[in-house]
């Protein structure tokens, strides 16, 4: 075949003309097959919090900067900047020793893993019997070595980060934090507690830090005789433990919620109507393009 094979537009319509049939069939074909699977996917629901970044005390930033050289010279860290603690708590989120203790804590291993559906009609949730028997309590999934039935930390990390995102407003400079998942109700609680939980872990933490300061500012204040330096040592101190008073009086540590998770009345994917017009759309085109070749192919 080394002749060239050209259309020009009135052949090329009369030609789609005469293979309308097919283009119908293999259009359908595609239309329905698109149909048929956007029903087949699972409504994923999207549950939403508003956080603002809780701000320091101004007596404590005058503290802080006022001693912050001096903690310097004695070897600890004043009181770090609220947008660094922020950015800190955010990038925690995201953190494997927290996803990990945040799931192990609330007992979230067999719907994160497992969960096929949600009922809206009643609210119960269904689990595929292939990953977990639910009658047994049994992991049921095959897998390969070195991987077991039961999900190791791991998978269920990479699992849940998928399903977590958090972005920081630039005008307002607050957070919103939104989760994921196959039941409206799990996401409204899920993000929830972790908000919850990323408070009380960065304040646990903090808490566990002021209290090593204070222990090594008052072991260094037992080693010198110059009034000058306790003196420091003192206000070091001082300022450790309103730090530390701060910190056990407020629950909403890091972050004050504005706008609580409620739970989604509606899904927010997948777009089932998108997916059908994609579907066709692409039907149409391989029905075309079938066309021109087999009219090329008996040139």
């Amino acid at each position: 075949m080394n002749q060239h094979f050209t259309l020009n537009i009135n052949e090329l319509i009369k030609l789609l003309w005469q293979r309308k049939l097919l283009i119908i069939v293999v259009t359908g074909i595609f239309a329905i097959g698109s149909v048929v699977f956007a029903l087949s996917l699972p409504n994923i629901y999207k549950a939403e919090v508003l956080l603002s970044p809780q701000t320091a005390d101004n007596d404590m930033r005058n503290i802080g900067a006022e001693l912050g050289g001096l903690a310097a010279l004695a070897g600890i860290s004043a009181t770090g900047g609220n947008s660094e603690e922020v950015n800190l708590a955010l990038q925690t989120i995201t953190s494997r020793i927290f996803v990990d203790h945040f799931i192990t804590k609330h007992e979230l291993l067999v719907p994160l893993m497992a969960l096929e559906g949600w009922s809206d009609k009643t609210g119960d949730l269904t689990y595929n019997d292939q990953i977990y028997d639910v009658a047994s309590g049994q992991w049921t999934r095959e897998v390969e070595a070195p991987k077991a039935p039961e999900p190791s930390a791991w998978e269920a990390y990479k699992v849940f980060i998928e399903q977590i995102e958090y972005e920081r407003l630039k005008d307002s400079g607050f957070v919103r934090v939104s989760l994921t998942s196959l039941s409206p109700v799990l996401a409204q609680e899920w993000v929830t507690w972790m908000v919850t939980d990323l408070n009380n872990w960065v304040k646990t933490r903090d808490i566990e830090e002021i209290n090593k300061n204070i222990l090594y500012l008052t072991a260094q204040m037992k080693k010198t005789e110059l009034s000058s330096m306790q003196q420091i040592f003192n206000n070091l101190i001082e300022e450790q433990v309103k730090r530390l008073m701060l910190a056990e009086a407020q629950d909403e540590y890091v972050f004050k919620v504005i706008d609580p998770a409620v739970v989604p009345e509606e899904k927010v994917s997948p777009k089932r109507a998108v997916i059908c017009i994609l579907g066709t759309f692409l039907g149409g085109i391989v029905s075309v393009l079938l066309v021109l070749f087999l009219a090329y192919r008996k040139a």
